[in-house]
């Protein structure tokens, strides 16, 4: 009789062996060959369940959207305003190994996307989610006194949103800017014009 795989599962574990090379090797390192071999499987088999490794990527950078978003649910769970948003920010940021292999992934998928437009269709639309979360942290900071009522929220959010997706660029090419200390002083210096 033949054995029933589930194709969800396989199509899951695949991602998170591409994750692992990933983050143990590095993104070069995750070659459908490697990928393979952390499954202990043949490479023809990877292919029963993806059509291709632009697919793989995909997957991977869905996964990480999901990771990041729960960690910025349990982050700012419980706090508000400024705090809110710093400890959302901290999850979004290249800061630290997890956000730095997390990076790599993400800025090679976006190298994917600039070649193949058709998976881009598969993607939620993040700046949207992470934007209204961060406006409704502001609004709560305006309200609390930290934030001045005239913070121009929509063109403020742009501009964070924008150092976050540059950040990610910067810690792939091993850019000096990727410190957490400048990383964390960019969006402050952001902020401070509205800081009351």
């Amino acid at each position: 009789m033949p054995k029933i795989v589930d194709h969800d599962q396989r199509r899951s574990e695949i991602v998170e062996a591409f994750l692992t090379v990933v983050a143990r090797d590095g993104l070069s390192a995750a070659t459908t060959r490697a990928i393979a071999a952390e499954l202990n499987i043949g490479t023809g088999g990877l292919w029963h369940y993806f059509d291709g490794f632009d697919e793989v990527a995909a997957g991977a950078y869905q996964r990480i959207t999901e990771r990041t978003n729960d960690r910025i649910t349990a982050a700012t769970a419980g706090l508000r305003g400024l705090d809110a948003f710093y400890a959302m920010i901290r999850e979004i940021l290249p800061l630290t190994k997890e956000t730095l292999d997390e990076a790599h992934v993400v800025v090679g998928f976006w190298g994917r996307l600039a070649a193949n437009a058709k998976i881009e269709e598969t993607q939620e639309d993040l700046g949207d989610h992470w934007g209204g979360l961060i406006a409704g942290f502001f609004t709560e900071a305006i309200e609390d006194g930290i934030l001045d009522p005239a913070t121009p929220i929509p063109d403020v959010i742009d501009v964070l949103l924008t150092i976050c997706l540059g950040q990610q660029v910067n810690a792939v090419m091993a850019s000096p800017m990727v410190d957490p200390g400048r990383q964390l002083a960019m969006i402050d210096h952001c902020l401070r014009p509205w800081r009351r």
